[in-house]
C-alpha cells in the first residue's frame, strides 16, 4: 500500500446497506484495507426491500456466490416482474416483466410491428409476446437457459424476493469471513476535524472511539453522519411523490407461490405483496395526507392472504435524495442517502449502484474534489431516472375515485418523464438515455398497461406488409407459449433445487 492510499474504512450501520458494503468492499479489496462496521443491536433495520430487479446477479456474481445456497439461506423466491393492479383505472391489472419482448427483427423494435397490428386490434396483448410475462400468469419458472440460445428459454430474466433480515445475515457471514470487523454499539457522537471538515472518527456509548480514513453512512433514515455530523442537505421530492407513510406486515402463505411481486393501488397509495418460501411480505405504502394511519392499516389487514405473524410496523419518510451522496469523506449509501419507494424494487438496486460507483471513484487519501464531484453527478442520474419511473407510474392514471389519485392525475411532473411521455403518445417511441436503469421494454410495458397508447406507429414499420407482421407475430407468440408449457411451477423448481431446509424467520 502507497502513503497515499487510506487505510480504514468505517462503514456506520448494518442491515441490507451496510452489509452489502461490507461484503462487496472485503471482496474486491482482497484484506489489503481495514474494513470495520459498527451496529447496534439495540436499533432496528428497516427492512421493507425484500424484492430486487435482476442487476443484483451481477452483485451475486462479484460475490462468486452460489445462487441455491443464497435461496435457502434467505427463504428466497424467484421473480419474474411486477404485476400492477387499478392503476389505470380500477379494475385494471398488467405485468412489467423483465427482459425482452418479442425477437427483433428487420428494421425496427419488435413492439412498433405489435403497436401497428394492436392500434387495428389484431394483436394481443403484450402478455403473450414476452417469456417472463407468459411465464408469470401460469406461475411457472426457471432459470435461462443459455445452450438454447435461439430460443425464448435462453431470454429469461430473474431476479429475487428474499427476506431482508436473513439477506443481512447471510452477507454479515460472508464478510465477517474476509476479515471485516464487526463492532457492536450505539454511536452517540461524531468527530469532525477543524482543519478541514473531515469525519475523524465515531465515539460510542461506552467510550470506545473508532478511526477511519474513509466513513460510509449505512445508518438508514437516521443519517447521523451524512446529515447529522456534515449538515449536507436533502432535496424533497414529496410534490412528486405524495406517499410518506409505509406500513409492513408479514403473513402466512396460502396460495401459490408466485413468481412475481405485486403491487395493488388503493385509495391513496398503494400495497405490496413479496411471496417468499416462509411468509408474505405485505406493506401498505400511503400518503397521510389523504388518508389516515388506522384507515391505511385496516385497508392491508383486509387484504391480507393469511393470517398476520406480527404487528404491523409504520415507517414514515419523505421521497428525495441527500442534496450530495458523498461529502468530504463520507459516502452515504441507501436510506441515509434517500429514499424512493420500493413500487419497482429499485432501493437495493441503488444501494448496489452507490458501492459500484464508490468503488469506480474509489479515494487516495487525498479525497479528489473531482472524484468526488463526478461520483455525486452519477448517483444524483440513477435517483433522477428511477424517480421519472415511478412518478410514471402515479401520473399515468385515469382513476378519479378519491381526491389522492385526482392529485396525482393533475401534478406538473418533472419536463424529462414529459417529454418522454409525449414521445411515445405520438408514434410509441421510447429512447434510452444512455445506461439508464430502465430498459425500453419497461417504459413500454408501464405506458401501455396504464392506458397510454401511442396515435400512431414508427413509419418504418410498414416497408412489411399487414400480413407479414402478422405471421410474425403469431410465430413468436406461438413458440413463447409452448416453451412455458414446459416449465415447471415455481414452487416445484425451488422445491428441486433450492427450498430452505428450515421455515425460519427473523
Amino acid at each position: 500500500m502507497s502513503n497515499n492510499s487510506l487505510q480504514n474504512i468505517v462503514i456506520v450501520g448494518g442491515g441490507t446497506s451496510g452489509w452489502m458494503s461490507a461484503a462487496a468492499l472485503s471482496k474486491v479489496l482482497k484484506g489489503k484495507y481495514s474494513i470495520k462496521l459498527v451496529e447496534s443491536d439495540e436499533i432496528a433495520t428497516i427492512g421493507v426491500g425484500e424484492a430486487t430487479i435482476p442487476m443484483i446477479n451481477l452483485f451475486n456474481r462479484l460475490l462468486d456466490l452460489d445462487e441455491d445456497e443464497f435461496m435457502r439461506e434467505t427463504q428466497a423466491s424467484f421473480k419474474l416482474g411486477i404485476e400492477f393492479v387499478n392503476w389505470g383505472r380500477l379494475g385494471d391489472r398488467y405485468i412489467h416483466g423483465f427482459g425482452v419482448i418479442g425477437q427483433d427483427n428487420w428494421t425496427v423494435d419488435f413492439h412498433q410491428y405489435w403497436l401497428k397490428q394492436f392500434l387495428a386490434g389484431k394483436a394481443q396483448d403484450l402478455d403473450h409476446y414476452s417469456i417472463n410475462t407468459a411465464a408469470c400468469l401460469q406461475n411457472k419458472f426457471m432459470r435461462a437457459q443459455p445452450d438454447m440460445p435461439n430460443s425464448p428459454l435462453a431470454q429469461i430474466a430473474h431476479a429475487f424476493h428474499f427476506d431482508a433480515g436473513l439477506y443481512a445475515k447471510f452477507l454479515r457471514k460472508f464478510s465477517e469471513a474476509r476479515g471485516v470487523a464487526r463492532i457492536e454499539g450505539k454511536i452517540v457522537n461524531v468527530a469532525v476535524r477543524d482543519a478541514d471538515g473531515h469525519i475523524e472518527s465515531v465515539i460510542l456509548e461506552n467510550g470506545q472511539k473508532v478511526e477511519g480514513d474513509l466513513f460510509i453512512d449505512c445508518s438508514g433514515f437516521r443519517a447521523l453522519l451524512i446529515e447529522g455530523a456534515l449538515k449536507t442537505g436533502y432535496q424533497d421530492w414529496s410534490h412528486w411523490l405524495p406517499c410518506d407513510r409505509a406500513i409492513a406486515i408479514p403473513c402466512t402463505s396460502v396460495k401459490d407461490l408466485t413468481p412475481y411481486t405485486r403491487s395493488t393501488a388503493r385509495s391513496a397509495g398503494w400495497q405490496w405483496r413479496i411471496p417468499l418460501q416462509h411468509r408474505i411480505g405485505n406493506g401498505h405504502v400511503f400518503s397521510s395526507k389523504f388518508i389516515s394511519e388506522d384507515e391505511a392499516t385496516a385497508q392491508l389487514l383486509s387484504n391480507l392472504d393469511g393470517a398476520p405473524m406480527a404487528d404491523p410496523r409504520t415507517v414514515k419518510f419523505t421521497a428525495g435524495k441527500r442534496k450530495k451522496s458523498w461529502n468530504k469523506n463520507c459516502v452515504s449509501i441507501g436510506l441515509s442517502n434517500g429514499f424512493l419507494e420500493p413500487l419497482e424494487s429499485t432501493s437495493i438496486h441503488l444501494i448496489q449502484m452507490g458501492i459500484a460507483h464508490l468503488l469506480t471513484f474509489f479515494p487516495a487519501a487525498g479525497f479528489e474534489h473531482e472524484d468526488i464531484a463526478q461520483y455525486n453527478r452519477v448517483m444524483d442520474q440513477e435517483y433522477d431516472w428511477v424517480r421519472d419511473f415511478i412518478i410514471l407510474h402515479y401520473k399515468a392514471t385515469e382513476r378519479r375515485d378519491s381526491p389522492f389519485w385526482n392529485y396525482c392525475r393533475e401534478m406538473t411532473v418533472p419536463d424529462t418523464l414529459k417529454q418522454r411521455i409525449e414521445l411515445f403518445r405520438t408514434n410509441g417511441r421510447v429512447y434510452r438515455e444512455g445506461n439508464e436503469l430502465f430498459t425500453k421494454v419497461s417504459w413500454l410495458q408501464v405506458m401501455h398497461g396504464q392506458r397510454i397508447h401511442p396515435r400512431s406507429y414508427h413509419p418504418l414499420t410498414d416497408l412489411l406488409s399487414e400480413e407479414e407482421i402478422q405471421s410474425y407475430l403469431d410465430e413468436v407468440a406461438g413458440v413463447i407459449k409452448a416453451c412455458v408449457a414446459v416449465m415447471p411451477t415455481h414452487a416445484d423448481f425451488i422445491a428441486g433445487h433450492c427450498a430452505a431446509l428450515a421455515p425460519v424467520s427473523v
